[in-house]
């Protein structure tokens, strides 16, 4: 055997301390000091989840559990005056892009100054003012609107390139999921199953808004899966909307699509059968939409479970492809891409009744209709070999009710529900091999925002009691806790400029996840001694578009409770309330809200948006 030259032995030995101190380096110093943090080179956050296998791992390790403690605020914008915000972020070359209800905002993404800002004023009435973000590629940011159109923007102008209406909002049709982009194509599903519409995902030219394909969510006549549908006469307005974001695996060419819930809601027995392909994942053929398999998680759903997050793709620790699934039904499930096979399935928040038929005296249910795994999902920390996952535990008492037959633009719910007084979130850190809880962190309030790990080892994320949240990966260690004024329920992402790593989180929302926390829609960023002092304050308000400002605030602030026409959903009814209340009893009702409301008076509302919205519910 030859011996190794000395030189190449001293190297060899050399190397391997040559690698622990570049990492040492990447992490930061060791006493933490984040005035002397160490450098780091710019990065992206190309899509709503980082990448497109959903993984939302930030490749940045400036912020270390060492030095999480001297995180603080940097600066914050105001984005809206009041309003759902449930919007992913995407940055690119120093420019965060996000979107409320009705806007689509390019920011600085170091100083949070507005670059841009452009306003989508609806056509015809919106079905649910919500948005969950943007897509980029080439130049271009697409997104969908809550009257059932498709828009693409000019990134550097803010300019509409082109606009397509590709759904029915009369129908109940809208647009709320971020888009996904693929080789020339823009991908996205129609929501509204609570609404009782016929779900489908479509794939549409990037430069035309042409559509390319699609593939129908609930298969009628001779469609694979139609045979599911017993009643073949309920598939007409079956539900199985899609509302949130996709993966794709870009090695086969494959979109991973969650599908929402059946309707009605929670009448079962009104449609038998499996009801294909609601509370499933779907995986499509990017390039023509054909099915090429799918994992159903819930048959005939009687309990509002949709599949709503982005299923996350990784490999596990032997190099098998899997799908990380989380469910509304409080399951994180790991399923083999090749044998199509469950590998594991781990409760994440309590179950109760799981599976068990609505009475008409009320069942009670946890997770809740508004519990467990909600519009993000699970994420891969890269750095630990785990997948972590933000959760809501809060359960419900569901109560079934007859059903009128399909209603155009009307809640097609079958009954009601009651969301019980206690809420709060986890997040969980689960094995990628065998599903098995490795932490759990309890929040403060329930967790629907982005759960992001980074290559620090610390995790970032937020809570709807208005928390932004920095744990150590590793152990689930609290490290940073701030209350940012409004309820966290969109996106928290993290990056690289100039240098420095920055933490962007939004920040106020009003939706039906809000009791108790509200705040106006705002983007706040973080940084290591952050010194809060640069705070922005935008000129956004809620734009009172053609019907007035009451009619502008009903819609993106009441409207996602109490129905689009004051039907009723999760909120009541609000028809007859001049009857039964008068202006006067309004206004006091709004200002000094039950429990089951959020507070909203003095702010984000004032006098003068109270009295305006109290006198446009009166015409109901």
């Amino acid at each position: 055997m030859n011996p190794v030259p000395g030189a190449l032995r001293r190297a060899i030995v050399l190397f391997p301390v040559a690698i622990v101190s570049l990492a040492a380096s990447a992490a930061g110093p060791a006493g933490g000091d984040a005035a002397g943090a160490a450098e780091v080179a710019d990065t992206r956050w190309l899509s709503y989840n980082g990448t497109a296998d959903g993984q939302r791992y930030a490749h940045v390790g400036q912020i270390t559990p060492a030095n999480a403690g001297q995180l603080a605020e940097h600066c914050r914008i105001k984005l809206d005056g009041s309003g759902s915000l449930h919007t992913g972020l995407v940055q690119l070359d120093g420019v965060l892009y996000l979107t409320t209800a009705h806007d689509t905002i390019a920011l600085d993404a170091t100083n949070c100054a507005q670059r841009w800002r452009h306003h989508y004023t609806p056509e015809q009435p919106e079905v649910f003012p919500v948005n969950r973000g943007v897509a980029y590629a080439n130049g271009k940011l697409f997104r969908g609107t809550s009257d059932g159109r498709l828009l693409a923007i000019e990134a550097a102008t803010g300019k509409t390139l082109w606009q397509q209406q590709v759904g029915d909002p009369l129908q109940g049709e809208f647009f709320s999921a971020a888009p996904i982009v693929w080789q020339g194509l823009l991908i996205i599903g129609s929501a509204g199953s609570d609404w009782g519409v016929r779900g489908r995902i479509m794939a549409y030219e990037q430069d035309s808004g042409r559509e390319v394909w699609r593939f129908n969510t609930i298969p009628r006549g001779k469609e694979p899966g139609a045979e599911t549908w017993h009643e073949r006469g309920t598939a007409r307005y079956g539900g199985g909307g899609s509302w949130t974001h996709y993966s794709i695996d870009m090695s086969t060419g494959e979109v991973f699509v969650p599908v929402g819930n059946p309707a009605p809601d929670i009448l079962p027995g009104h449609r038998p059968g499996k009801n294909l392909y609601t509370d499933s994942m779907l995986v499509l053929d990017a390039r023509t939409g054909a099915l090429k398999w799918y994992h159903q998680i819930v048959s005939n759903d009687g309990h509002d479970l949709d599949l709503g997050a982005a299923p996350m793709l990784y490999h596990d620790s032997k190099g098998h492809p899997i799908a990380a699934i989380g469910s509304k039904n409080g399951h994180l499930y790991g399923v083999n891409r090749e044998t199509r096979k469950r590998v594991f399935d781990t409760p994440i928040a309590r179950i109760e009744n799981e599976g068990v038929r609505p009475i008409a005296a009320g069942l009670r249910t946890c997770p809740g209709v508004l519990g467990g795994v909600e519009w993000n999902g699970p994420a891969f920390d890269v750095k630990n070999k785990a997948i972590v996952v933000g959760v809501v535990d809060w359960c419900s008492t569901i109560t079934p009710k007859p059903q009128k037959d399909f209603i155009p633009g009307q809640f097609m719910l079958g009954g009601d529900w009651k969301m019980d007084d206690e809420s709060y979130g986890w997040v969980h850190a689960v094995d990628p091999d065998n599903g098995k809880i490795r932490w759990s962190y309890k929040a403060d309030g329930p967790v629907v925002a982005g759960v992001t790990p980074s290559a620090g080892g610390v995790i970032f994320t937020g809570d709807m009691a208005g928390n932004f949240l920095a744990l150590d990966s590793a152990t689930g260690k609290l490290l940073y806790k701030t209350q940012t004024g409004g309820a966290v329920a969109g996106g928290v992402i993290s990056y690289a400029l100039g240098g420095t790593q920055y933490v962007a989180s939004t920040s106020g929302n009003v939706s039906r996840l809000t009791f108790g926390v509200s705040g106006s829609p705002t983007l706040i960023l973080y940084k290591l001694g952050g010194q809060g002092s640069a705070s922005l304050t935008s000129s956004a308000g809620t734009s009172p578009g053609s019907g007035g400002m009451g009619a502008a605030i009903y819609s993106s602030v009441c409207s996602a409770c109490h129905g689009a026409n004051a039907e009723g959903g999760v909120g009541p009814s609000l028809k007859g309330v001049s009857t039964r209340l008068g202006l006067a009893r309004t206004i006091e009702w709004i200002k000094n809200p039950s429990s089951k409301m959020p507070k909203l008076y003095p702010a984000p509302l004032d006098e003068a948006a109270v009295a305006a919205v109290a006198t446009h519910i009166q015409k109901y």
